[in-house]
């Protein structure tokens, strides 16, 4: 049999609106690897660079298949030959988006491939799923066939067709393996954009993978004629990086969770993904075991891929990974989590193009089959999700996605664009929505990782507060600029200066102010920031030093700048029996201090987020009383539901699910009910008040039940005694 490949250029380049454009001769027969190129200089290296590569390798799978058909089909000819490729882009003259016919053998992923007058103006790519990008950085030549032949709709067009979705552990003898084929790059950084993997319903997913400025699209990373990774770039930002196999062993900051559930967050993020894959190759086989009842056994060079495992030792044994013992015994289940499977293997780049996306299709299959599993897989120590500022399923992230666009009024904190944006600019505009925050909405240098520079932060009372000396900045200022909230003693009284009625008069005009979530900034710095509601007369502790020894405490003393999780190590220099996040909240300094039983409960030694609960929950009833017996209208609060203050229809205390909507809105406030409720709220919406500044959140709550109830109402409570700041 005779062996081809593309003879690269013996034409010329032909100067034309500023630019170069190549062209090529067609592919020709060879029966040996060409020589290299050296005249002219300046094609010769990119023809040799193509020549090493996979895309010019005529003896590979991908070219020679279809030998003894005498021709490539229809359906693979648009990635597997020079002509197949041209035909469905229209440049044989024939119909966009079709191959009309086989293409001959013997092609490759030549120069003209690519480099064709038409290709090269595609700026559009139709995945499986149906779903169209637009993409003019000339990337969308290499996602026409780097996309895999299957997603999401197509599984499931599959399993409603055949009536599996009825009972998705049902096996259906008509069900077969889906592959979503080989080097689906594109559809893993895409994510749930493009819906390449099978994702789950009511399962949210990481979109489009914007890795950094400068590294965004193929040919950013790799070199579009060898297809080799640019090692020496990549490691401007990730140390220890000199070769293509240590890019397996990088993982950022960002990334804090224990995806694979093995005790080890320091191995690469690669790693992760490979523990995933291991627990959900190992879930599937015990699926087969335990509900189909034939044992599964995965070949990853075999087509179909999955075989009956006749010994049921676990492994592709000799004879097993044949036609005629390939696995049919599929449910709907077992085809979602194989087809996972497989998406995740066959893209080996998966941890560099959408790590996140990878973790979210394992992550969901396992749990999809530890569902139906009388002896589940254990993934008690996994993670699905990143924590904090890169948990792109978190409402702070996804609210706006329907909508397209994150407003001006809200990008500054919900986008990953909008810190910087206001740092450089001081507003905001709307901008799309992202995965989550990234490395530069406060890095600006990804070299030294170096911080923006903010000096001083406005927050929503107008109060200038900083971390920093005179003169001087602090990175910490980026946490303030966003954990200050949203309104301010300032902003109340406008609204019910505006009313303009008497304390306990009701007013249309008057709605509930949210603080909005977080507002930790505030409430450290105390009164100086004036977050909660301070009445008039009163006087309020201002910034928290914390240890109390005149060393100011910064957000990230106490904790970790990317996943907001708290330093214990920290906490037990002081505190004693700190050793699991939820033991920080138990914490209640005892030598040195004089004891104080704020709420009187006769316990001067509990937790003193006990003692701020204690002044959260009498608010709340005396706040209830007071809407019952001044106003005439019962409220019952609901904490995840805006607008969070709704009509107690039944006066029976609680917020019925009938009751929480829209429609039942509170909307007969008063001054005094407005002042008391946004105190009450300010206090639930920063749940590490009680460290950040407990003196401060007393306060206020103390003066919130006095203002409501008078001195009985305070009889049993104790205001904690007003310290100034010493910063």
């Amino acid at each position: 049999m005779r062996k081809y490949h593309a003879l690269a250029l013996v034409g010329a380049i032909l100067l034309a609106g500023g630019f170069a454009l190549l062209t090529y001769t067609s592919v020709q027969a060879q029966d040996a690897a060409p020589e290299p190129l050296t005249d002219p200089p300046y094609l010769a290296e990119y023809y040799n660079a193509w020549v090493e590569s996979p895309h010019a390798d005529y003896t590979a799978e991908a070219f020679v298949h279809w030998n003894e058909d005498g021709e490539v089909t229809e359906d693979c000819a648009k990635c597997h030959s020079e002509g197949g490729y041209l035909d469905y882009m229209g440049a044989d003259g024939s119909e966009f988006g079709v191959v009309d016919a086989p293409a001959p053998l013997g092609s490759v992923v030549s120069c003209d491939t690519c480099h064709n007058p038409i290709v090269r103006g595609i700026t559009e790519v139709t995945f499986p799923s149906g779903v169209t990008i637009d993409d003019d950085s000339g990337s969308a030549r290499c996602m026409q066939c780097h996309q895999g032949r299957a997603s999401t709709d197509s599984v499931n067009a599959r399993l409603t067709e055949l009536g599996a979705m009825d009972d998705l552990d049902a096996v259906n003898p008509e069900l077969g393996f889906i592959n979503i084929h080989y080097y689906a790059a594109a559809a893993s950084l895409y994510g749930s954009e493009v819906r390449g993997g099978y994702q789950y319903d009511g399962m949210i997913y990481q979109m489009k993978n914007n890795h950094v400025e400068g590294f965004e699209t193929c040919a950013d990373c790799h070199e579009p004629h060898s297809l080799t990774i640019n090692v020496e770039a990549c490691s401007t930002c990730h140390l220890d990086v000199e070769t293509q196999e240590d890019l397996r062993f990088i993982r950022m900051e960002g990334s804090g969770a224990d995806y694979d559930g093995d005790d080890d967050t320091t191995e690469g993020i690669a790693e992760e993904i490979e523990g995933l894959q291991e627990l959900l190759y190992e879930s599937i086989q015990a699926y087969a075991r335990e509900i189909t009842g034939t044992p599964i056994v995965y070949d990853s060079h075999a087509h179909p891929y999955w075989f009956i495992d006749g010994n049921d030792n676990g492994e592709a044994d000799e004879g097993e990974a044949t036609s005629e013992t390939r696995y049919a015994s599929f449910t709907g289940n077992l085809v979602m989590a194989a087809y996972n499977y497989q998406v995740s293997l066959k893209d080996p780049g998966g941890y560099a193009h959408n790590p996140q996306y990878h973790i979210h299709l394992l992550f969901d299959s396992i749990t999809a089959l530890n569902a139906v599993l009388q002896d589940p897989v254990d993934m008690e120590f996994a993670v699905r999700n990143d924590p904090g500022h890169f948990d792109v399923t978190a409402e702070a992230f996804r609210h706006w996605d329907a909508d397209g666009e994150v407003p001006g009024t809200c990008s500054r904190c919900h986008s990953a664009e909008g810190l910087p944006f206001f740092v450089a600019n001081g507003v905001n505009v709307g901008v799309e929505p992202s995965n989550s925050l990234s490395c530069t909405t406060c890095h600006d240098d990804l070299e030294d990782f170096t911080f923006m520079e903010v000096a001083e932060v406005r927050f929503p009372s107008g109060a200038m507060v900083s971390f920093a000396e005179e003169g001087e900045t602090d990175e910490n200022n980026l946490c303030l600029s966003c954990h200050q909230g949203r309104e301010s003693t300032v902003s109340v009284n406008t609204a019910i200066t505006r009313a303009a009625v008497g304390d306990d008069e009701v007013s249309d005009a008057l709605t509930f102010r949210n603080v909005h979530y977080f507002a930790a900034g505030a409430t450290l710095f105390g009164g100086e920031a004036q977050g909660a509601y301070q009445y008039d007369g009163k006087d309020y502790s201002g910034r928290n030093l914390h240890d109390g020894e005149g060393e100011a405490v910064t957000c990230t003393d106490c904790h970790d700048a990317h996943t907001g999780e708290n330093d214990l190590n920290l906490c037990e220099d002081c505190h004693d029996d700190v050793d699991e996040p939820e033991d920080v909240r138990l914490i209640r300094m005892l030598d040195d201090v004089e004891l104080i039983d704020y709420d009187g409960d006769g316990d001067d030694e509990e937790p003193i987020a006990d003692e701020i609960d204690s002044f959260t929950n009498a608010l709340y009833a005396a706040l209830q009383a007071y809407a019952t017996d001044v106003i005439g209208t019962s409220i019952a609060y609901d904490s995840h539901s805006h607008p969070y203050w709704f009509i107690d229809t039944n006066g029976n205390g609680t917020a019925d699910p009938d009751e929480v909507n829209g429609d039942n809105r509170y909307a007969t406030w008063t001054p005094s009910l407005l002042r008391a409720a946004y105190n009450y709220q300010y206090i639930l919406k920063d749940p590490g008040a009680f460290a950040h500044n407990a003196d401060y959140a007393m306060q206020v709550l103390y003066d919130s039940l006095e203002a409501l109830g008078g001195e009985a109402a305070v009889a049993d409570f104790t205001r904690p005694p007003v310290t100034a700041s010493e910063s």
